[in-house]
C-alpha cells in the first residue's frame, strides 16, 4: 500500500490558477516608494532630536530639531495651518501687500502735490523799534 503524501502549496509558487489568485500578502513583501510616501503623508511622521556641544561640563550650544512630515489635510487635522496666514505663501496676502504699496505711493504723490500748492512760508519779519 502506498500512502498519499500531501503537497504544500506556497504563495509564491503557483500550483494552479486558483491558488495564485489567492496569494497572501505578507509584511516582508516589497513596498514601493509611492506606497511608503502615501503611508507617511497619511499618518504623519515626527522626527525629533537634540544636539548639544559642550566642553568639559560647560554646555556651549544646544540645537533642538523637531520635524513633522505630513500631508496638508493631516496637518489641518492637527491644527497646523501657518501657511494660510503667512504672506509669503498666501496669494490673498500677496494681493494685499501690493495694494498697500500702491496706496503708499499714491499718498506720497498727493503729499508732494499738496506741498507744491502751499505758499512758501513768509520770511520772519524783524520787528522795528
Amino acid at each position: 500500500m502506498t500512502a498519499a503524501i500531501p503537497t504544500r502549496s506556497y504563495p509564491n509558487t503557483p500550483s494552479s490558477t486558483k491558488d495564485s489568485a489567492r496569494s497572501i500578502s505578507t509584511s516582508t513583501s516589497g513596498s514601493t516608494l509611492a506606497d511608503v510616501l502615501e503611508r507617511v503623508l497619511d499618518k504623519g511622521i515626527v522626527i525629533a532630536g537634540d544636539i548639544s556641544v559642550s566642553v568639559a561640563t560647560t554646555e556651549l550650544l544646544t540645537i533642538r530639531i523637531r520635524l513633522l512630515i505630513a500631508s496638508v489635510d493631516k496637518a489641518r487635522e492637527m491644527g497646523i495651518n501657518w501657511w494660510e496666514n503667512n504672506p509669503h505663501f498666501s496669494a490673498q496676502s500677496q494681493n494685499l501687500i501690493e495694494a498697500n504699496q500702491q496706496l503708499m505711493q499714491r499718498v506720497e504723490s498727493l503729499e508732494t502735490e499738496l506741498r507744491s500748492l502751499r505758499p512758501a512760508p513768509a520770511s520772519q519779519a524783524v520787528p522795528t523799534a
